[in-house]
């Protein structure tokens, strides 16, 4: 935890003063300094909790480290509380506070994510203690504010780094700002900054500094923040040392890496396409490392100037971060907020326009890339650049496919399933921009034989209805014959809501828990388990309330079975998606419980066993899902999927639309099945099904 050992862990030199045009404030200074501090003190002009968020996976070690944070800000009063304060309406504090309350209010209205989380848990848990400096009625300049930047991150052993500067503890100043700060260091101070600063830093913190009055909001935020505080310390991408990355250092592939044949043969294809194309490869078969390898020979000709990597989700740019690391560079995330990376791709953009041989990178989302912001700075990225798109059957959307930008030479699209479903415009959009499927095509027959995904049994679980869900089942089965006629007619969104309907009761069937609850009795000892819910909802049989599935699965193995399990939903932050994954794949939780969140691209080779408790009849789920668990990992030699079969009820056999669409289900199963190991096994159990649907040829 030694602040002094920083520079030789870090592999960063050390320095004293950092500037926005040559540092990254964040990660260069402000998290490796609290990575290795118990103290952090700050006295800034204005604080806002995205300031925290900015920080956060220092603030997060800070935590860990058993550290507190001391913070002084300045309030910003309304005109009308300046207003009642020189007229005497209200006490001066009362006002103070009430504007601190509405600012934080504001914020809560606008996001409800880990920033409050951090904040919520700091204060409830008193690791972080807020005052508010504001100029005393005395001072010279009585409605001037307080407008001071300090800092001092204390560490071991009397240790302590004090900095000053431009920066407020707010996303803009730490990030969208152009920014400078001066540096001292203890164990390096013949002049006594150091000391002095701490000196008035103490003396700010207990009212002591002359034409000013320092006032206690500690309580009042805690207040205000108790319905989000967090059951657990919040958390963030665990914190690794920053790795000193030269500018012009070009990416290189690992040594630790060995391309296979077919890895190999793609990356010529794609360059005898002159640089397009599609590699349509099983998932976990190694998309990401084929296209970052391309990057490499790429660079090496001395072509490429400009990267672009586009995915549909943002934990997806994190898995992507953290592989170009591995490849000697380091690209800007840029999603969400652009404060947070609007002017440095901006700088960098400008840059390597200037320096043909300086490499600008950028790894952001889907909605990200749309964006009028994004999109501006698209328009200057330089000409000799690469656009990647992970899962990229998203990319025939009418929404992204018009903003694909013309101007970019070099193109790669990667995805098991580019063909979008019920969508050839889109599809035939993705191959006339991104270019035709690259040989070879890699199945995934082909990636468990060639030993890229583990081999896998499987198990089809056969459900019945209960009376009352056939009863349901029926009547919207009857209703959707009668319109079936119209599945290809452009106006069918009566057909569509009644499919849904039945989707949804079928996805939730309350005989799928009894199963899985059979079969997880015999694994309650388990780990490394994933199970996959409907997204709709059933009757508690306690409460007779409606319960979503996915509540009702996770109480029925968490508290009924006393396993350690967690829901993964599109309402997980991406903070603690990273928190759960890594539980899982330690084995400190047994089992996850999602819906559709896990579907694309979530890399957790640990996985042993799924259970599929509901599925469309997209080849693009079943697929995704099932290449989720067969990645390769050392504790695993064989992987196991429960998949819940929906028998329907015998008098609705005979309608066109019920055939149809159950065969689609039975295309799914033997799909499955062809290639597990237990093939005959698993082709026998579903044999008595395709007889009944007159499905044999399946």
């Amino acid at each position: 935890m030694s602040l002094a050992s920083l520079e030789k862990l870090s592999q960063v030199p050390l320095k004293t003063e950092y500037r926005s045009d040559s540092d990254d404030l964040v990660q260069d200074f402000y998290v490796p300094c609290l990575c290795r501090s118990t103290l952090y003190q700050r006295a800034v002009g204005f604080f806002t909790s995205r300031g925290l968020e900015v920080a956060s996976q220092g603030l997060s070690t800070l935590i860990k480290n058993g550290g507190r944070m001391e913070l002084i800000a300045s309030p910003v009063l309304a005109a009308e509380d300046v207003d009642a304060i020189e007229k005497g309406y209200r006490d001066r504090a009362d006002v103070v506070t009430s504007s601190l309350a509405r600012t934080l209010e504001c914020e809560l209205s606008e996001y409800t994510t880990d920033r409050i989380a951090m904040l919520a848990f700091l204060i409830a848990s008193g690791k972080l203690e807020i005052r508010i400096a504001l100029a005393s009625k005395s001072a010279s300049r009585p409605h001037g504010i307080y407008h001071e930047k300090l800092g001092l991150f204390h560490g071991e052993n009397d240790e302590c780094v004090a900095f000053t500067g431009s920066p407020n503890e707010t996303s803009g100043g730490l990030v969208g700002n152009f920014e400078a700060i001066d540096v001292f260091y203890s164990w390096d101070d013949a002049q006594g900054r150091v000391a002095r600063k701490k000196d008035n830093f103490d003396r700010l913190w207990n009212n002591q500094t002359k034409g000013l009055d320092v006032l206690d909001f500690t309580e009042c935020a805690k207040d205000l923040l108790q319905p989000f505080v967090p059951d657990y310390p919040p958390t963030v991408e665990p914190v690794r040392p920053r790795v000193y990355i030269p500018k012009d250092q070009k990416p290189k592939l690992p040594i630790s890496i060995k391309l296979r044949d077919y890895q190999e043969t793609a990356i010529r294809n794609w360059f005898q396409n002159n640089g397009r194309g599609t590699l349509k490869m099983a998932t976990g078969s190694g998309k990401t490392i084929t296209a970052l390898a391309a990057v490499t020979k790429l660079a090496d000709k001395g072509k490429l100037n400009g990267l672009i990597i586009v995915c549909p989700f943002r934990h997806l740019v994190t898995q992507w971060s953290r592989e170009c690391t591995n490849f000697g560079f380091q690209p800007i995330l840029a999603f969400e907020g652009y404060g947070n990376w609007l002017s440095q791709l901006n700088t960098e953009i400008y840059d390597s326009n200037s320096n043909e041989s300086d490499l600008v990178s950028v790894i952001t989302t889907n909605s990200t890339f749309v964006s009028d912001k994004f999109q501006g700075c698209l328009r200057n990225f330089p000409e000799r650049s690469l656009i990647i798109a992970d899962e990229a059957h998203n990319m025939g959307s009418d929404r992204i496919r018009r903003l694909l930008p013309d101007k970019i030479p070099w193109r790669l699209a990667l995805s098991a399933t580019p063909e979008r479903w019920f969508d050839d415009h889109g599809t035939q959009a993705i191959f006339d921009y991104f270019g035709e499927v690259l040989e070879p095509e890699f199945t995934l027959r082909d990636a468990i034989k060639s030993g890229a995904l583990v081999e896998y049994r499987y198990h089809p679980m056969l459900i019945t209805l209960t009376l009352d869900e056939q009863d349901q089942y029926c009547e919207l089965s009857e209703r959707i014959s009668k319109l079936w006629h119209l599945r290809d007619a452009e106006d069918n969104a009566a057909l569509t809501i009644l499919l849904s309907q039945r989707a949804r009761l079928v996805g939730v069937a309350a005989n799928k828990q009894t199963e899985l609850r059979r079969s997880l009795e015999k694994k309650k000892n388990d780990s490394h388990i994933l199970v996959y819910c409907g997204d709709g909802s059933l009757r508690d049989e306690d409460s007779n309330e409606q319960l979503r599935h996915v509540e009702a699965v996770c109480h029925m193995m968490g508290v009924d079975l006393g396993m350690r399990v967690a829901t993964y939903t599109h309402q997980t932050t991406l903070h603690e998606r990273e928190r759960i994954r890594e539980q899982l794949d330690s084995g400190e939780l047994q089992a996850v419980i999602a819906i559709r969140c896990l579907d694309e691209g979530v890399d957790i080779p640990s996985i042993k066993t799924a259970y599929i408790l509901a599925s469309s009849t997209n080849p693009r789920q079943f697929i995704q899902r099932r290449g989720r668990v067969l990645r390769k990992h050392p504790s695993k030699k064989v992987a196991e999927i429960y998949d819940t079969i929906v028998v329907p009820p015998d008098n609705v056999i005979n309608y066109e639309s019920e055939r149809s669409l159950f065969r689609k289900e039975l295309n799914r199963f033997a799909e499955f099945a062809n290639i597990a190991l237990n093939s005959g096994e698993a082709r026998e159990l579903i044999l008595p099904l395709q007889q009944r649907f007159g499905s044999l040829d399946i």
